[in-house]
């Protein structure tokens, strides 16, 4: 019985042998015989090509051209179809390269750390990024080289040397973009940031595919069935931004020699006019050979050029803050609009006045004079409404939890989930637990937390948060999510404040007079009323930093603005006087201050002392 057993098993095992052994059989004559008969005309072989379409233009708002495309050149190698006796040494000299060149751009291919989509069946980019005159000489001799292909493609070019960090760059997929998006092939392009990585499928277009017919020395013949199976490409869809490019370019000579930024915005549409950021670069620096080399050079210098301060750069929003603080207060009926508050300047406790200014003061002078008394009183008596508010209790941590939601509906303390402006930080409002968690749950109250009434502490904000603060005052309540693409309205995107409206004239009015009688009197537009708040970020790295955001015109606001001098010292040195200036040149279409704006391009902020004495 056994020996029927092992008898029968050798049949089985002798079956499968021979099945594995017909399958390969059939495989080989399927690649070799069927395929290559089915792939054939009259002894010409089917080659695919794939078609790359043009990628979408960029415009501005204006209908400027930002981003277009420019030819290039890859010559490609299908190592299988490559004959025994290539002609090594005249392929290279008709692409102008020596041997070693040859030998180690072979080596790398085969090298799948470098290129894990090597195959000996696919096409393999040999050289990329060349010009028409780099491979004219092979192309009339390419019927020479079996295997080798030379394919047309683009590469961006651009007609502005700003807007780098918004428009984003060009290159290389990698294998993880490959795997997650079957699209790609090694070899292909795509947007790497900005708004070409944002909008990657809408601007790539749509691959095609054209069937040609090769003959045995590998020359074309022609179109496989005069090209009825060939499918042509489609291009990338337009798109037209909501910067003004020339505004853009006034933001970044005014942030020349600076560390800082630039955000302007539409506040009735949420288009974000200008976003510049100190230091940057030059789109041109992200295209052809030089892309890798220019790249690390920008990544280890240590300006750090690549980091966009408009988006992702966190700072404490010091005085620009009572601007909301006043809002919450007075819908919440803390105070009115007549309500008073002692100062005593510099002598005023916990918190002391940087300004000189009489006493009492109301709402409209403290917002005028910036005086910190005001709103720390303010934030107190919000806090301690409805409890003694001499020690931690648990109504004040609900009116801190109610105050805490109240500021970050205009914005603040979170990334804009619904817009198209990337990267971005979220900032940061302190939670509850934030403080339990550094105090204990009965070891802090109002004075404990009492530099947030100033815009200090632990608030963090970006400009970009800034500049939508301040839209949101423009609008009397409301912002629509900041954006970049014009194509598509987000006036769906509403975001509302809750506040009532008859608050946010006070406000205006409060800020209107910054600019007349308060620490931004020094600057003003012809015939234009602006509403303004200056702010100085403590730093505890260096110097102060300089802030301002504003409006105008104050009764019909076309720009809202936000800017950010780091390391500059007050508001009104250097905040004040660039925001006036792109907004000027946003209203008047030219800037009448000249000898103002010469004097900002050309001065320097990076030669003042890092660190305060």
């Amino acid at each position: 019985m056994i020996n029927d057993n092992f008898y029968k098993r050798q049949y089985v095992i002798s079956g499968m042998a021979i099945f594995v052994v017909v399958a390969y059989i059939v495989l080989l004559f399927n690649m070799q015989v069927i395929e290559t008969s089915s792939g054939s005309v009259d002894g010409n072989a089917i080659i695919k090509q794939t078609i790359y379409p043009a990628r979408g233009l960029i415009y501005d708002r204006n209908d400027s051209l930002l981003v277009y495309n420019q030819p290039i050149y890859e010559v490609m190698m299908t190592m299988n179809e490559m004959s025994k006796d290539f002609d090594t040494l005249a392929f290279c000299h008709l692409m102008r390269i020596d041997k070693q060149m040859f030998d180690q751009r072979i080596e790398d291919l085969h090298d799948t750390r470098k290129n894990p989509g090597w195959s000996t069946w696919t096409q393999q980019v040999f050289m990329s990024q060349l010009k028409k005159e780099d491979v004219a000489q092979l192309q009339e001799e390419l019927y020479k080289f079996r295997g080798v292909e030379i394919r047309n493609r683009t590469i961006r070019n651009y007609n502005c040397t700003e807007a780098a960090h918004i428009l984003g760059s060009i290159g290389e997929v990698n294998w993880d973009d490959i795997k997650a998006d079957d699209y790609y092939k090694m070899g292909d392009y795509s947007g790497r940031d900005g708004i070409e990585r944002t909008y990657e499928r809408e601007l790539r277009g749509e691959k095609g595919v054209r069937k040609l017919l090769r003959d045995s020395r590998g020359r074309i013949k022609g179109h496989y069935k005069d090209g009825e199976e060939d499918i042509p490409a489609k291009a990338g869809a337009d798109m037209q931004l909501t910067i003004d490019i020339r505004l853009q370019q006034i933001a970044e000579q005014l942030l020349h020699g600076k560390i800082g930024s630039i955000v302007a915005i539409e506040p009735s549409t949420g288009e974000v006019l200008a976003l510049a950021s100190s230091p940057t670069w030059q789109p041109q620096m992200m295209i052809g050979k030089e892309r890798s080399k220019n790249y690390l050079k920008l990544l280890h210098d240590k300006s750090r050029p690549l980091f966009n301060r408009a988006t992702q750069a966190t700072y404490p929003p010091g005085s620009t803050f009572k601007t909301i603080q006043a809002l919450v207060c007075l819908d919440d009926h803390v105070i009115t609009p007549n309500t008073q508050y002692a100062c005593s300047g510099q002598a005023s406790q916990p918190i002391k006045c940087t300004h000189s200014h009489g006493s009492p003061v109301t709402l409209l002078n403290g917002i005028e004079q910036s005086c910190n008394p005001y709103f720390w009183n303010a934030f107190r008596d919000y806090l301690q409404k409805g409890n003694n508010g001499s020690k931690n209790s648990k109504e004040l941590h609900e009116r801190y939890n109610q105050w805490r939601d109240r500021v970050m509906a205009f914005g603040l303390g979170h990334r804009f989930e619904d817009s198209d402006i990337t990267p971005q930080k979220g900032g940061n409002i302190p939670s509850e637990d934030f403080y339990n968690r550094m105090y204990g749950e009965r070891g802090w109250k109002a004075l404990t937390i009492k530099s947030l009434s100033i815009g200090q502490g632990e608030i963090l904000v970006t400009p970009l948060q800034m500049a939508n603060q301040t839209a949101t005052i423009a609008n009397g309540g409301f912002y629509i999510t900041p954006h970049l693409n014009r194509n598509d309205s987000m006036k769906t995107h509403i975001h509302q404040t809750g506040i009532d409206r008859r608050y946010f004239d006070l406000v205006r009015e409060g800020m209107a007079r910054v600019m007349t009688n308060g620490t931004g009197r020094r600057y003003s537009i012809n015939d234009v009323e602006i509403c303004g708040k200056t702010g100085t970020a403590q730093n505890s790295h260096g110097r102060d930093h300089s802030i301002f955001i504003g409006f105008a015109p104050k009764d019909d606001p076309k720009i809202a603005i936000a800017v950010v001098v780091e390391n500059a010292g007050y508001g009104a040195t250097w905040a004040v006087p660039i925001a006036t200036l792109v907004m000027e040149y946003y209203l008047k279409g030219e800037i009448e201050h000249t000898d103002l704006f010469q004097r900002m391009t050309t001065s320097s902020t990076t030669t003042l002392n890092a660190k305060k004495d």
